[in-house]
């Protein structure tokens, strides 16, 4: 079943469930909590129905069940409110850098020294990556950011593309470093001054659009590529 009309339905079903239980129930409190739930999931759902981004619904799915199963088992609702995943309807996009890597050395980064830690896996070592911030992009606004898998090796990623006033600059940047010897000929990505990637280029890019995978290929999953995709994306 297609995902971009399968969840709006069952938010819907959940909140008309909801809007009977609080008839019946009289007005209180809780009730009147649990209205204002069900109204806010409906409308998330109904939003990202119409981004259709697969699965992005599910969330605000799991808000509504949550408070359903609360009030079925006598619970008042507390402080902690499960919430539509980072970036959705906020209205503002996340800026990005673009930074040239100066160093990458096989350790984590001490506090402090101003560089960006990659944690370690089962399979590879942790880093410290420091990157040029006077040579680099900061504070870049993306046209579109979209969640995908790749035709490749099937991991995910998020293809992001440029505002055409950016793209001049990312191709003078990694022109400049194309031939530099690695990590210097790296790209590292910064976004809420978290690393989430560090590409390296072997010409300069000129299209306007790179991927994020994450700081090792392999580190997104579904949900942190269309939570990135909706943080990075104008209309997410």
């Amino acid at each position: 079943m297609n995902g971009s009309t399968e969840h709006p339905q069952h938010e819907t079903s959940l909140h008309d469930a909801l809007q009977a239980h609080v008839r019946e129930s009289g007005s209180d409190p809780v009730g009147a909590y649990l209205v204002g739930l069900a109204d806010d999931a409906l409308r998330v759902a109904r939003r990202r129905q119409r981004l259709a981004r697969a699965g992005v619904g599910v969330v605000a799915a799991a808000a509504v069940a949550a408070a359903w199963a609360a009030v079925a088992g006598g619970a008042t609702p507390g402080a902690h409110v499960v919430q539509p995943a980072a970036g959705g309807g906020t209205g503002k996009a996340a800026p990005v850098s673009l930074l040239p890597v100066t160093s990458a050395m096989e350790h984590a980064c001490t506090h402090g020294n101003g560089g960006y830690t990659v944690h370690a896996t089962a399979t590879q070592p942790a880093f410290c990556v420091h990157a040029d911030r006077a040579r680099g992009m900061t504070d870049v606004r993306v046209t579109s950011a979209k969640a995908e898998k790749s035709t490749i090796d099937g991991t995910w990623q998020v293809e992001v593309t440029l505002r055409p006033a950016d793209r001049s600059r990312f191709a003078a940047l990694t022109g400049s470093i194309a031939a530099a010897p690695a990590p210097r000929n790296e790209v590292a990505i910064v976004i809420d001054g978290k690393l989430w990637g560090r590409p390296s280029v072997t010409s300069s890019i000129t299209g306007g659009r790179f991927e994020i995978v994450g700081a090792y290929v392999g580190d997104l999953t579904g949900t942190t590529a269309h939570d990135l995709a909706d943080r990075l994306d104008p209309a997410g």
